[in-house]
């Protein structure tokens, strides 16, 4: 079989050149280095927006608890109150389960419950990303006195 020079030109410009390759892997890392850092920032900014869901929703059964047992549940009795009925003083006369589970915080900590509140008659709260109190941006805290 005869081979010409024109089909064996054709057949080396068919391929990449080390410096086409490395242009091309350049502008992926450009366009990598640019939209991580968002795509990294919207799941913070989920969490935050999932720990104000829970605490709405357990500031609702809690309103609940209190509309059928004239009281919040104590600081001693807590949030497990929701579950199942406290035999500490003073058992809710009129209990029943308000939630099917506690969640955790989207950091995977318990929501924390303070009877009497400091920002209203009771509160719920996280401690966002550190755990710890104060704390801005990700490691804020999120609490039912928040709009």
């Amino acid at each position: 079989m005869k081979t010409n020079s024109s089909t064996f030109s054709r057949l080396v410009q068919r391929g990449f050149t080390l410096i086409e390759l490395m242009v091309v892997l350049l502008i992926i890392g450009v366009l990598a280095a640019l939209i991580v850092p968002n795509v990294l920032d919207r799941a913070d900014d989920a969490r935050v927006t999932a720990a104000k869901t829970d605490v709405n929703n357990l500031m609702q059964a809690l309103k609940l608890y209190k509309l059928d047992n004239q009281r919040y549940p104590t600081a001693e009795q807590g949030l497990q109150a929701l579950l199942t009925k406290p035999t500490a003083p003073p058992v809710p006369p009129n209990w029943k389960p308000y939630l099917d589970q506690l969640p955790n915080d989207p950091w995977g900590k318990p929501y924390v419950y303070i009877n009497p509140g400091v920002k209203g008659e009771v509160d719920v709260m996280s401690f966002g990303a550190d755990g710890q109190a104060g704390g801005e941006g990700k490691n804020a805290d999120i609490g039912s006195w928040q709009p």
